[in-house]
């Protein structure tokens, strides 16, 4: 398959909490425009996609895109050329997961916890999303403070009977993350524990890796190939960091980094959507306008897989195999010191679409629009 076609097939799915005001723990800082409902919100990821042609899904976060009819809302996305995503639970904002959610001591809140990953579910049946993903903020602050061993078991059962309620299509995509909101102990805190969790559970069962969610001088693109190799790897969440999870736009902190992880998966073969990996982003946008922003991330990650596959790997592989260290290494940086931004802009002429997206979207008029249009009601988003 040429770069041209692999680049074509390529899939990139856009977070709809994205779309929605954002901030620090400190404040949000509100935009004019900003959509209020979770069909607004699709209207600008079918912007995002008319404009990028590669991001053909948008993911959704419950309860923060909660609808009365959720196959309307299915049926709205594909009516403006874009389908629903993975469907993000969340037991983290309600009071009584001050404790923790599926983990916490208290039987009566992991039962609602729980309740809502199952309702998450019923929600990907009328959907058709194949992929669930869970990120739990459970973990404690202080050693003590609970029994490190019991949430486990607790985590497990939570876990067993919500993949257990899955319907034979659909995926439990399970994400880590070192620390916060806590501090001491995360219930969940890196990629071998949410391996371990999903190799007990089965087939279905998959990490998501995001890429803000490590320690300092982590090894991403290490945690890819062995996940590849065990089958595990299921999804993405592309960001930016540079000191924790900073969410901002994938390849604006560390290109290179973003270029190595995307090596691995051409190595794999596993770009294609029939590998099924879901390649997602995972941003809050809270200077930058919400669909620039979007589509910036877009591009970074098109860059980022066109020069991995530009790598020469009969090259690479023949420095490798005589221990060559210098040559194995400039076969990686040759590639990644290509610019692909000519192919790109060929690509997209190619698929019928302005080779300049950002630009097309400074002139497409959508930014005013919105502004002038969403005027009265409430701005999704969250409140800090």
């Amino acid at each position: 398959m040429s770069v041209k076609d692999a680049l074509r097939e390529q899939r990139i799915e856009t977070p709809s909490w994205a779309y929605g005001n954002s901030g620090t723990r400190f404040k949000v800082f509100a935009q004019q425009g900003v959509p209020r409902t979770p069909y607004e919100k699709i209207d600008d990821a079918a912007v995002v996609h008319r404009l990028t042609g590669v991001a053909p899904t948008v993911a959704l976060h419950i309860p923060w895109d909660r609808v009365d009819d959720y196959g309307k809302l299915a049926s709205y996305a594909r009516d403006r050329g874009v389908a629903l995503g993975a469907i993000n639970s969340n037991v983290f904002q309600d009071d009584d997961y001050k404790l923790g959610s599926v983990c916490h001591p208290d039987a009566t809140v992991r039962r609602k916890a729980v309740g809502h990953l199952l309702e998450c579910v019923d929600i990907m049946d009328q959907t058709g999303s194949r992929d669930l993903k869970l990120w739990f903020a459970d973990g404690l602050n202080y050693p003590g403070q609970d029994n490190i061993r019991a949430r486990q078991d607790r985590l497990a059962e939570a876990l067993r009977e919500t993949y257990d309620r899955l319907g034979s299509d659909q995926r439990m995509l399970l994400e880590y993350k070192l620390f916060e909101p806590a501090f001491y102990a995360t219930d969940v805190p890196d990629w071998g524990t949410a391996f371990a969790h999903c190799l007990q559970l089965g087939d279905r069962a998959q990490v998501v890796i995001d890429t803000g969610h490590h320690a300092p001088g982590t090894n991403i693109e290490f945690i890819v190939s062995f996940l590849l190799r065990a089958g595990k790897l299921g999804a993405f969440d592309f960001n930016s960091r540079f000191y924790a999870d900073d969410d901002l736009m994938a390849g604006a902190a560390d290109p290179f980094q973003l270029f190595r992880i995307m090596h691995e998966i051409v190595l794999a073969d596993a770009l294609k959507p029939a590998a099924g990996i879901a390649f997602m982003l995972d941003q809050c946008h809270n200077l930058e306008p919400k669909i620039p922003a979007i589509i910036r991330s877009v591009l970074n990650v098109q860059e980022a897989t066109a020069k991995a596959l530009l790598v020469d790997h009969g090259a690479l592989d023949a420095a490798q195999r005589a221990g060559d260290v210098l040559e194995a290494n400039a076969a990686l940086m040759d590639a990644y010191n290509t610019d692909v931004r000519p192919l790109l802009r060929e690509l997209r002429e190619d698929m019928g679409l302005d080779p300049d997206p950002m630009a097309a979207y400074r002139r497409s008029g959508y930014a005013e629009q919105i502004v002038r249009e969403r005027v009265g009601g409430e701005a999704a988003g969250w409140g800090a």
